[in-house]
């Protein structure tokens, strides 16, 4: 029994979905791939004895307690309308020229209170509102 073997029967190996699996590979990684943008320099600064204390800015303080009342510059306001708020907010700003204020809220105060605050704040043209906390270190400490 003789087997005829034609050389002519090769078979042949596309390389097309081979280079369109690369180019695909290739595209899937180019997308997902995510690029840091923290790889800025990092440098030490060097240390000095005597630094130069910045002058302390003025810091306007609204202090309001667990009932709703409120505190400005040590004086109690007589009411918490937005009026009262808002003349109260404006004067202290103009006396002391602060364009920030901080809020020191009782952690019971109703949040009514605090937003009266921000709401003055806002319609005076103060866009610097800072709401102090206590550290959580510091109330385990004691």
């Amino acid at each position: 029994m003789k087997f005829n073997l034609d050389e002519e029967d090769k078979t042949d190996v596309s390389l097309t979905p081979l280079i369109d699996v690369v180019f695909l590979l290739l595209i899937f990684f180019m997308v997902t791939t995510t690029f840091d943008n923290d790889a800025s320099l990092k440098i030490e600064l060097p240390k000095a004895s005597n630094t130069v204390q910045s002058q302390e800015e003025k810091n306007l303080e609204v202090v309001i307690d667990r009932n709703g009342q409120f505190y400005m510059d040590g004086k109690t306001l007589l009411d918490g309308q937005s009026r009262t708020l808002e003349s109260a907010l404006a004067k202290m700003t103009k006396k002391y020229s602060v364009e920030k204020i901080t809020i020191r809220a009782d952690a019971q105060t109703p949040h009514q209170a605090v937003v009266s605050v921000m709401d003055a704040a806002g319609k005076i043209g103060i866009n610097k509102v800072f709401i102090a906390t206590s550290s959580e270190q510091l109330n385990t400490q004691k």
